[in-house]
């Protein structure tokens, strides 16, 4: 007699706009989070550290296709910078490896604003997943090694002052991907000559979600499991042995389409769609439509068919979505 298979989970897809807690790791929650709806697969747009909080996009099923768009969107934090100490981690997890009785005044502050907006280089922080030489920075950094991490092109589209006193500064700033905003405290505090480290991290938005996005752990728990005591995840538990009306916490997601928003949208009919799903180009139609675009999303009554590439008018499918 055969083994029985484990069950996969549902093919549900989607994304979770998860409000991550302080002290979760984002591979922590995106275990919840596919446990929770019983996916089949699930993977987050963008790494957030355990000790920040915010958004934290994690996609389910065919979603999953769509995070290099949300992973390359613009980002919004709001963060906390201590000045007087600077540390080896650059938040607050690290020991203290810097301290100066300075503190800075708000016009100093705000005079550095400038210099940190742009285009500008910025060094990662030594516990970072930088790859170096195959290995990451951060467990080349556990094994006290002081790691060369060299020094890369980012982009900040404002940075403000939100909040200021003698000992600290609550900043807001929008930038592009592969920003640290620990490296931020950590050369602003240079600059100042009182050194610097975040002492809290907030992410607040990542394009194209918004906080209007936002869902907790506890509302997904509320939905999932009504008014019942909740049960943990066991190592070997078969995923149906659960209740299965997954209605309430299905209304939660986002539709996959969201993240594709930057890309121009081609409407086609339930013909092409079948066409394309087989891998096949179809010719687009209407007074509007574009005839050249490198990547365009093709949806079908709204549905979305797949990410593609328009030449000569003609749209050739590059990703396909299930109908």
């Amino acid at each position: 007699m055969g083994r029985r298979g484990k069950k996969k989970g549902r093919p549900v897809s989607g994304w979770v706009v998860l409000d991550k807690p302080v002290g979760m790791g984002s591979t922590e929650a995106v275990s919840k989070i596919k446990w929770l709806f019983q996916a089949e697969k699930a993977g987050h747009a963008g790494t957030l550290d355990p000790l920040a909080s915010g958004m934290l996009p994690i996609a389910l099923g065919e979603a999953t296709k769509t995070v290099p768009y949300v992973q390359d969107g613009a980002k919004v934090y709001r963060f906390t910078v201590a000045w007087g100490d600077e540390r080896s981690t650059d938040d607050l997890e690290g020991p203290v490896t810097k301290s100066s009785d300075l503190r800075p005044g708000e016009a100093q502050v705000r005079a550095l604003l400038a210099k940190y907006t742009g285009v500008i280089m910025q060094t990662p922080p030594q516990f970072s997943a930088i790859k170096i030489a195959g290995e990451r920075a951060y467990d080349l950094a556990r094994e006290g090694e002081t790691v060369d991490i060299p020094a890369r092109e980012i982009e900040i589209g404002r940075l403000d002052v939100i909040e200021h006193n003698a000992d600290h500064t609550v900043f807001e700033i929008e930038c592009g991907k592969g920003t640290y905003v620990r490296s931020l405290a950590r050369d602003m505090g240079r600059d100042l000559g009182c050194f610097g480290h975040i002492s809290e991290l907030r992410r607040v938005e990542v394009e194209p979600f918004t906080p209007e996005d936002f869902v907790t752990i506890a509302e997904l728990e509320a939905a999932r499991f009504g008014m019942k005591d909740k049960p943990e995840p066991a190592g070997d538990a078969e995923p149906m042995e659960l209740p299965v009306d997954f209605d309430a916490i299905d209304a939660l997601l986002v539709d996959t389409s969201a993240a594709l928003d930057c890309l121009p949208q081609i409407a086609i009919s339930d013909d092409a769609a079948t066409k394309i799903r087989l891998g096949n180009p179809v010719i687009i139609r209407g007074r509007d439509a574009p005839v050249e675009a490198e990547e365009a999303c093709a949806t079908a009554r709204g549905k979305l068919v797949a990410i593609g590439a328009i030449e000569q008018g003609m749209f050739k499918p590059k990703r396909v979505f299930a109908g």
